[in-house]
């Protein structure tokens, strides 16, 4: 990896700064690949010195040993003071491929529910530095990958170095 990119374990760092919890969750894909859950939460404490972790956002995902293996699937940002979280998940994700699999390139779904929140998908994964890749759409020949990806929508792929790079840089900002 490259040297002015962060690590996990910096990342990881970055979160504590922040007052935050970041972990990724890895398993075993019939030995085939890895699936991946990345969460970032809050410790907030609860009555009678309870403590509590309140989860603020997670993405899904899953790897296959191949240089465009990344697929990252389904990401939910939520809660009040969330304004980091979204950087820092994209930015452990890449991190992670990056430090422990062959991957080198991601995908993922710019699903197609409403017109509208269609577009601001698209736009936020071009500014991660995701291209549009093919259109999945309602014919025969798309149903395989539609399956796979829940609906229609772009397909897109990018580059996990640039995508490590500009959520650091959108990190550093917040």
């Amino acid at each position: 990896m490259e040297p002015d990119l962060p690590s996990l374990a910096q990342l990881e760092a970055q979160a504590r700064q922040r007052g935050l919890l970041l972990r990724l969750q890895v398993g075993r894909l019939a030995a085939v690949g890895w699936s991946l859950r990345v969460g970032v939460a809050r410790r907030q404490a609860g009555g009678a010195q309870e403590e509590r972790l309140v989860l603020l956002g997670e993405l899904k995902g899953w790897a296959l040993p191949t240089a465009a293996g990344l697929r990252l699937d389904t990401m939910r940002v939520q809660g009040e003071e969330s304004a980091a979280v979204g950087a820092l998940i994209w930015a452990a994700s890449f991190a992670w491929a990056l430090e422990a699999t062959p991957c080198r390139r991601a995908q993922l779904l710019a699903i197609r529910d409403d017109d509208r929140q269609h577009r601001r998908l698209v736009r936020y994964f071009r500014q991660l530095g995701f291209e549009p890749l093919r259109e999945l759409g309602g014919g025969a020949a798309d149903l395989p990958a539609r399956l796979l990806w829940g609906g229609a929508g772009l397909l897109m792929q990018g580059d996990c170095t640039e995508g490590l790079r500009r959520s650091a840089r959108r990190l550093e900002r917040r």
